[in-house]
């Protein structure tokens, strides 16, 4: 018993994803179709990518199939084997019909669209020829437009708040720039994307144009680094405010808030503002962690360094040993 490798047919791994498969087999189908394709082997080749695509779009037929292998079939339940390919030829004739396909031929008439015309027979195609056995459509040839991806680079704070933006878009094909208007959702997250519908490639023939992914990047940021919903930012404070304690005013994605240092602070100290991180669409928001960083005068006045000298003298402290 033969065995075919429908993984290696679609060039897809193993672990592929169901959107991965059908990917897969929506490029090759149009590659290796016999309207489109010169290759003597195009029919062939066009069966071939049918039918791994055939198993290994249906759950339960991949699993059978990654569990026995070429017998596959004949491990179904009740011993009935499984709907093969052979309708690709109808028997009386030899020729290669459409109509034929069975269940495939739903998915065939989605992704090239209709093939017969307005007042074609009910269950016929029309798509037929003598000799090779190529298809030759009757009407005209529609194609769906692909999907495409592009990135999407946000601030944190339009991840973070949402809005209209411009985006502008170039074309890999002919270098031509657009510029569209998105919705961006709020607290959208990097690696999310945004789906606009009909945005994509075009069709062929009249087919439906493709969809546009926009996959959001957030830039970095000058004050805050972000994990998860977590944010840390560093907080400058004078001596004084660390030894002492005080109020400061500190920076957050929604402006600025003031808030307490407690007295005996050193740098390196991290104090947590509960909520005020990034936020959730459906959830509560994370934190932000505020780490102190003790800043001394530069160029310090005569008085300012009186104050330390004298602070220097009076004073005990000293700080813990450096350790290995």
């Amino acid at each position: 018993m033969e065995f075919i490798d429908y993984y290696a047919v679609l060039g897809v791994p193993r672990t592929a994803t169901a959107e991965e498969i059908d990917r897969a087999y929506r490029k090759l189908a149009r590659q290796h179709h016999p309207d489109v394709s010169q290759a003597k082997d195009a029919e062939e080749k066009f069966k071939r990518v049918g039918e791994a695509y055939e198993v290994l779009k249906d759950p339960e037929k991949r699993k059978r199939y990654d569990h026995y292998g070429a017998a596959w079939k004949e491990a179904q339940s009740h011993g009935s084997p499984a709907p093969g390919f052979e309708p690709f030829r109808s028997p009386d004739t030899g020729e290669f019909d459409f109509d034929d396909l069975g269940s495939f031929s739903d998915f065939f008439q989605q992704l090239f669209g209709g093939t017969g015309g307005p007042n074609q027979p009910h269950g016929r195609s029309g798509t037929r020829q003598r000799g090779r056995g190529h298809a030759r459509t009757s009407a005209r040839f529609t194609m769906p437009g692909a999907d495409q991806t592009a990135a999407l680079t946000l601030s944190l704070e339009e991840a973070a708040h949402g809005g209209l933006r411009n985006v502008a878009l170039r074309d890999a094909t002919n270098g031509a720039t657009r510029t569209l208007a998105v919705q961006v959702p709020r607290a959208v997250r990097p690696g999310q994307r945004i789906r606009l519908a009909g945005q994509g490639s075009p069709g062929h023939g009249g087919g439906a144009p493709g969809d546009l992914f926009l996959q959001v990047e957030i830039a970095p940021h000058a004050l805050f680094r972000m994990e998860g919903l977590d944010l840390h930012t560093v907080l400058p404070v004078a001596p004084w405010t660390a030894a002492l304690g005080g109020a400061v005013h500190l920076r957050t994605l929604d402006g600025t808030i003031k808030f307490k240092v407690p007295a005996g602070s050193s740098s390196g100290r991290r104090i947590r503002i509960a909520g005020k991180g990034f936020p959730a669409p459906h959830a509560a928001a994370g934190d932000l962690y505020a780490e102190i960083r003790i800043h001394v005068p530069e160029h310090a006045t005569l008085e300012e360094r009186e104050m330390f000298e004298k602070l220097a003298q009076l004073s005990e402290f000293a700080p813990p040993p450096q350790h290995a």
